[in-house]
Protein backbone atom coordinates (compact mmCIF):
# COMPACT_ATOMS: atom_id res chain seq x y z
CA UNK A 1 0.00 0.00 0.00
CA UNK A 2 1.67 3.07 -1.41
CA UNK A 3 2.35 6.01 1.59
CA UNK A 4 0.57 8.86 2.23
CA UNK A 5 2.57 11.94 1.77
CA UNK A 6 2.10 15.51 3.33
CA UNK A 7 0.61 17.76 0.34
CA UNK A 8 3.29 18.71 -1.75
CA UNK A 9 3.12 22.58 -1.50
CA UNK A 10 3.21 22.22 1.93
CA UNK A 11 6.52 20.31 1.69
CA UNK A 12 7.66 23.02 -1.17
CA UNK A 13 7.06 26.25 1.36
CA UNK A 14 8.57 24.64 4.48
CA UNK A 15 11.98 23.71 2.10
CA UNK A 16 11.98 27.52 0.52
CA UNK A 17 11.19 28.98 4.13
CA UNK A 18 13.95 26.97 5.61
CA UNK A 19 16.01 27.64 3.37
CA UNK A 20 15.58 31.50 3.99
CA UNK A 21 14.32 31.21 7.32
CA UNK A 22 12.14 34.13 6.12
CA UNK A 23 8.26 33.64 5.26
CA UNK A 24 8.72 36.54 3.00
CA UNK A 25 11.58 36.11 1.19
CA UNK A 26 10.27 31.98 0.37
CA UNK A 27 6.72 33.75 -0.37
CA UNK A 28 8.53 35.96 -2.90
CA UNK A 29 10.50 32.75 -4.90
CA UNK A 30 7.01 30.71 -5.12
CA UNK A 31 5.10 33.83 -5.99
CA UNK A 32 2.39 33.38 -3.26
CA UNK A 33 1.37 35.47 -0.39
CA UNK A 34 3.26 35.62 2.74
CA UNK A 35 0.14 33.99 4.54
CA UNK A 36 -0.43 31.09 2.29
CA UNK A 37 3.26 30.26 3.17
CA UNK A 38 2.31 30.36 6.80
CA UNK A 39 -0.89 28.19 6.20
CA UNK A 40 0.88 25.75 4.58
CA UNK A 41 3.91 25.58 6.95
CA UNK A 42 1.40 25.38 9.56
CA UNK A 43 -0.47 22.41 8.18
CA UNK A 44 3.01 20.62 7.06
CA UNK A 45 3.36 21.04 11.79
CA UNK A 46 -0.29 19.50 12.21
CA UNK A 47 0.27 16.45 9.53
CA UNK A 48 3.37 15.62 11.02
CA UNK A 49 2.76 16.21 14.85
CA UNK A 50 5.49 18.45 15.66
CA UNK A 51 6.71 22.57 15.02
CA UNK A 52 9.48 22.64 12.59
CA UNK A 53 10.15 26.01 13.03
CA UNK A 54 10.99 28.22 16.41
CA UNK A 55 8.91 31.37 15.74
CA UNK A 56 10.73 34.27 17.73
CA UNK A 57 10.72 38.28 17.40
CA UNK A 58 11.62 39.12 13.46
CA UNK A 59 13.41 36.17 13.72
CA UNK A 60 12.56 32.23 12.16
CA UNK A 61 14.98 29.28 13.71
CA UNK A 62 14.59 25.70 12.71
CA UNK A 63 13.52 22.91 15.46
CA UNK A 64 15.25 19.69 15.81
CA UNK A 65 12.75 18.49 13.12
CA UNK A 66 12.82 21.21 10.60
CA UNK A 67 17.10 20.75 10.76
CA UNK A 68 16.34 16.90 9.95
CA UNK A 69 13.64 17.44 7.29
CA UNK A 70 15.68 20.06 5.40
CA UNK A 71 18.49 18.07 3.80
CA UNK A 72 16.49 15.60 1.85
CA UNK A 73 13.76 17.78 0.81
CA UNK A 74 16.37 20.34 -0.77
CA UNK A 75 17.57 17.42 -2.58
CA UNK A 76 14.15 15.86 -3.56
CA UNK A 77 13.26 18.95 -5.14
CA UNK A 78 16.64 19.69 -7.04
CA UNK A 79 16.24 16.29 -8.51
CA UNK A 80 12.90 16.93 -9.49
CA UNK A 81 13.74 20.03 -11.14
CA UNK A 82 16.64 18.36 -12.94
CA UNK A 83 14.23 16.18 -14.28
CA UNK A 84 12.44 18.53 -15.70
CA UNK A 85 15.05 20.03 -17.15
CA UNK A 86 15.83 17.04 -18.91
CA UNK A 87 12.68 16.80 -20.10
CA UNK A 88 12.52 20.43 -21.50
CA UNK A 89 15.55 19.56 -23.44
CA UNK A 90 19.01 18.16 -23.51
CA UNK A 91 20.71 20.39 -21.01
CA UNK A 92 24.14 19.89 -21.74
CA UNK A 93 23.85 21.31 -25.18
CA UNK A 94 22.07 24.26 -27.35
CA UNK A 95 22.02 27.91 -26.82
CA UNK A 96 22.80 29.47 -23.51
CA UNK A 97 21.20 32.83 -23.35
CA UNK A 98 23.31 35.02 -21.15
CA UNK A 99 21.76 38.30 -19.57
CA UNK A 100 24.45 41.17 -18.77
CA UNK A 101 25.73 45.32 -19.20
CA UNK A 102 27.16 45.83 -22.25
CA UNK A 103 30.23 47.03 -19.97
CA UNK A 104 30.95 43.47 -18.70
CA UNK A 105 30.04 42.07 -22.42
CA UNK A 106 32.39 43.82 -24.10
CA UNK A 107 35.33 44.95 -21.80
CA UNK A 108 35.48 41.21 -19.98
CA UNK A 109 32.89 38.13 -21.34
CA UNK A 110 33.13 38.66 -25.15
CA UNK A 111 37.43 38.39 -25.18
CA UNK A 112 37.13 35.34 -23.55
CA UNK A 113 34.22 33.68 -25.01
CA UNK A 114 37.12 31.57 -26.91
CA UNK A 115 37.73 29.67 -24.53
CA UNK A 116 34.42 28.58 -23.52
CA UNK A 117 33.79 27.76 -26.81
CA UNK A 118 36.79 25.81 -27.40
CA UNK A 119 35.73 23.66 -24.04
CA UNK A 120 32.33 23.69 -24.58
CA UNK A 121 31.47 23.47 -28.21
CA UNK A 122 28.20 22.26 -28.51
CA UNK A 123 26.70 25.49 -26.29
CA UNK A 124 26.43 28.61 -28.14
CA UNK A 125 26.56 31.49 -25.76
CA UNK A 126 23.85 34.02 -26.40
CA UNK A 127 24.91 37.36 -25.03
CA UNK A 128 21.80 39.42 -24.55
CA UNK A 129 22.58 42.94 -23.44
CA UNK A 130 20.14 44.25 -20.58
CA UNK A 131 20.64 47.29 -18.07
CA UNK A 132 17.21 46.10 -16.00
CA UNK A 133 17.27 43.09 -13.97
CA UNK A 134 15.37 40.32 -16.01
CA UNK A 135 12.97 37.65 -14.43
CA UNK A 136 14.83 34.56 -14.73
CA UNK A 137 11.81 32.52 -13.39
CA UNK A 138 10.22 33.10 -16.86
CA UNK A 139 12.60 31.82 -19.40
CA UNK A 140 14.39 33.25 -22.37
CA UNK A 141 17.53 34.03 -19.54
CA UNK A 142 19.23 31.44 -18.53
CA UNK A 143 21.94 33.28 -16.34
CA UNK A 144 22.20 36.90 -15.65
CA UNK A 145 25.75 38.52 -15.25
CA UNK A 146 25.00 41.39 -12.40
CA UNK A 147 27.15 43.80 -10.60
CA UNK A 148 25.63 44.94 -7.71
CA UNK A 149 25.41 43.53 -3.77
CA UNK A 150 24.81 40.45 -4.37
CA UNK A 151 21.26 40.77 -2.52
CA UNK A 152 18.68 39.16 -5.10
CA UNK A 153 16.16 37.07 -3.15
CA UNK A 154 14.55 33.60 -4.37
CA UNK A 155 17.28 33.07 -6.57
CA UNK A 156 20.80 31.25 -6.92
CA UNK A 157 23.62 33.64 -6.28
CA UNK A 158 27.68 32.75 -6.77
CA UNK A 159 29.96 35.75 -6.05
CA UNK A 160 32.42 35.93 -9.19
CA UNK A 161 34.64 38.91 -8.35
CA UNK A 162 35.19 42.57 -6.40
CA UNK A 163 37.39 45.08 -7.97
CA UNK A 164 39.04 47.98 -7.23
CA UNK A 165 39.00 51.58 -8.45
CA UNK A 166 42.17 53.77 -9.71
CA UNK A 167 42.99 56.79 -12.70
CA UNK A 168 43.59 55.22 -16.11
CA UNK A 169 45.16 57.08 -19.06
CA UNK A 170 47.00 56.54 -22.63
CA UNK A 171 50.71 57.29 -22.05
CA UNK A 172 50.26 59.88 -25.23
CA UNK A 173 47.87 62.24 -23.09
CA UNK A 174 50.92 62.82 -20.30
CA UNK A 175 53.67 63.34 -23.11
CA UNK A 176 51.42 66.30 -24.51
CA UNK A 177 50.16 67.65 -21.17
CA UNK A 178 51.10 67.99 -17.67
CA UNK A 179 52.88 65.26 -15.66
CA UNK A 180 50.95 63.52 -13.19
CA UNK A 181 53.77 63.38 -10.42
CA UNK A 182 50.80 63.37 -7.37
CA UNK A 183 47.24 63.12 -7.53
CA UNK A 184 46.62 67.05 -7.01
CA UNK A 185 47.88 67.14 -10.78
CA UNK A 186 45.24 65.56 -11.56
CA UNK A 187 42.76 68.89 -11.61
CA UNK A 188 44.80 70.09 -14.47
CA UNK A 189 42.71 67.16 -16.64
CA UNK A 190 39.65 66.23 -17.75
CA UNK A 191 38.30 63.71 -15.70
CA UNK A 192 36.26 60.46 -16.83
CA UNK A 193 33.74 58.34 -14.80
CA UNK A 194 30.44 56.22 -14.63
CA UNK A 195 27.49 56.44 -12.95
CA UNK A 196 28.13 53.95 -10.19
CA UNK A 197 27.41 54.90 -6.62
CA UNK A 198 31.20 55.20 -6.61
CA UNK A 199 33.15 58.27 -8.20
CA UNK A 200 36.27 60.62 -8.33
CA UNK A 201 35.08 61.50 -4.74
CA UNK A 202 36.30 58.36 -3.09
CA UNK A 203 39.64 57.82 -4.84
CA UNK A 204 40.70 61.34 -3.87
CA UNK A 205 39.86 60.93 -0.30
CA UNK A 206 42.20 57.27 -0.46
CA UNK A 207 44.94 59.73 -1.79
CA UNK A 208 44.59 62.44 0.87
CA UNK A 209 42.93 64.99 -1.21
CA UNK A 210 39.91 67.14 -0.32
CA UNK A 211 38.29 69.84 -2.28
CA UNK A 212 35.31 70.43 -4.74
CA UNK A 213 37.53 71.54 -7.43
CA UNK A 214 39.16 67.77 -7.65
CA UNK A 215 35.68 66.63 -8.43
CA UNK A 216 35.04 68.29 -11.76
CA UNK A 217 34.59 66.32 -15.20
CA UNK A 218 32.13 63.71 -17.25
CA UNK A 219 30.18 61.08 -15.75
CA UNK A 220 28.81 58.74 -18.17
CA UNK A 221 26.07 56.14 -18.02
CA UNK A 222 27.93 53.16 -18.76
CA UNK A 223 31.54 52.15 -18.02
CA UNK A 224 32.93 51.61 -21.61
CA UNK A 225 32.00 54.66 -22.82
CA UNK A 226 34.57 56.01 -19.90
CA UNK A 227 37.39 53.72 -20.98
CA UNK A 228 36.69 54.92 -24.63
CA UNK A 229 37.17 58.55 -23.79
CA UNK A 230 40.21 57.52 -21.74
CA UNK A 231 41.59 55.38 -24.68
CA UNK A 232 41.34 58.45 -27.46
CA UNK A 233 43.29 60.65 -24.98
CA UNK A 234 40.69 63.29 -24.10
CA UNK A 235 41.69 62.82 -20.34
CA UNK A 236 41.94 60.66 -17.33
CA UNK A 237 39.38 57.96 -16.26
CA UNK A 238 38.25 56.52 -13.00
CA UNK A 239 38.61 52.69 -14.46
CA UNK A 240 37.02 49.51 -12.68
CA UNK A 241 39.87 47.02 -12.37
CA UNK A 242 38.09 43.90 -14.05
CA UNK A 243 37.01 46.01 -16.95
CA UNK A 244 40.17 47.85 -17.51
CA UNK A 245 43.10 44.99 -17.22
CA UNK A 246 42.57 43.51 -20.82
CA UNK A 247 43.57 47.91 -22.07
CA UNK A 248 46.58 48.46 -19.35
CA UNK A 249 47.76 44.57 -20.57
CA UNK A 250 47.19 45.51 -24.15
CA UNK A 251 49.19 49.08 -23.25
CA UNK A 252 46.30 51.53 -24.41
CA UNK A 253 46.27 52.26 -20.85
CA UNK A 254 48.47 52.86 -18.17
CA UNK A 255 47.90 53.12 -14.36
CA UNK A 256 49.57 56.19 -13.11
CA UNK A 257 49.36 56.22 -9.66
CA UNK A 258 49.65 53.11 -7.26
CA UNK A 259 46.36 53.99 -5.64
CA UNK A 260 43.24 52.18 -5.31
CA UNK A 261 39.94 52.06 -3.50
CA UNK A 262 38.20 48.65 -3.02
CA UNK A 263 34.37 48.88 -4.56
CA UNK A 264 31.26 48.19 -2.51
CA UNK A 265 30.25 46.26 -5.51
CA UNK A 266 30.99 42.99 -6.89
CA UNK A 267 30.09 40.44 -9.97
CA UNK A 268 27.76 37.99 -9.36
CA UNK A 269 26.32 35.09 -11.71
CA UNK A 270 22.87 34.68 -10.99
CA UNK A 271 20.08 31.90 -12.29
CA UNK A 272 16.98 30.50 -11.13
CA UNK A 273 17.04 28.32 -8.31
CA UNK A 274 15.18 25.67 -10.22
CA UNK A 275 17.31 25.94 -13.32
CA UNK A 276 20.88 26.22 -11.68
CA UNK A 277 21.69 23.15 -11.58
CA UNK A 278 21.49 21.80 -15.52
CA UNK A 279 24.35 20.88 -17.22
CA UNK A 280 24.75 23.64 -19.38
CA UNK A 281 24.15 26.78 -16.89
CA UNK A 282 26.45 24.65 -14.41
CA UNK A 283 29.20 24.07 -17.24
CA UNK A 284 29.28 28.12 -17.65
CA UNK A 285 29.02 28.95 -14.34
CA UNK A 286 31.87 26.56 -13.43
CA UNK A 287 33.63 28.16 -16.17
CA UNK A 288 33.23 32.39 -15.09
CA UNK A 289 34.12 31.10 -11.94
CA UNK A 290 37.81 29.72 -13.48
CA UNK A 291 38.15 32.69 -15.60
CA UNK A 292 37.58 34.70 -12.31
CA UNK A 293 40.34 32.92 -10.57
CA UNK A 294 42.70 33.02 -13.33
CA UNK A 295 42.37 36.91 -13.87
CA UNK A 296 43.07 38.27 -10.29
Amino acid sequence: MPRSLPPLNGLRAFETAARHLNFTRAAEELNVTQAAISHQIKGLEERLGQPLFRRLNRRLLLTDAGQSLLPPMSQAFGIIAEAVGRLEGDDSTGVLTVSTLDSIASNWLVPRMGRFRERHPDIELRIAIDDALVDLSQGGVDVALRYGLGKYPGLHVVPLMTEDLFPVCTSKLLEKGRPLKEPADLRHYTLFHDDMIEGWSEWFKAAGISGDDMTHGFSFSRSNLVLSSAIAGEGVALARSRLVADEIAAGRLIKPFDISVPSSWAYYAVSAQASAGRPKIRAFREWLLEEAENAE
